[in-house]
């Protein structure tokens, strides 16, 4: 349960970081160094949910 309740908050903080890059990305004189660290983030995010997942089934 531990595991699933991680993984369902990674995934929503994703989504969230995923909504300020689209913001950033539509405003006018985007911050280019701001949009560059969201999207690592979000791919750091991505990365780790994924391997979760791969934990989860490994385990299951």
């Amino acid at each position: 349960m531990a595991l699933e309740h991680r993984i369902d908050s990674l995934k929503k903080r994703h989504a969230r970081i995923d909504e300020m890059l689209r913001q950033e990305e539509l405003r006018h004189g985007a911050d280019h160094l701001a949009l560059q660290r969201l999207k690592s983030l979000k791919l750091i995010l991505k990365d780790e949910i994924e391997r979760l997942l791969q934990d989860q089934r490994v385990t299951a």
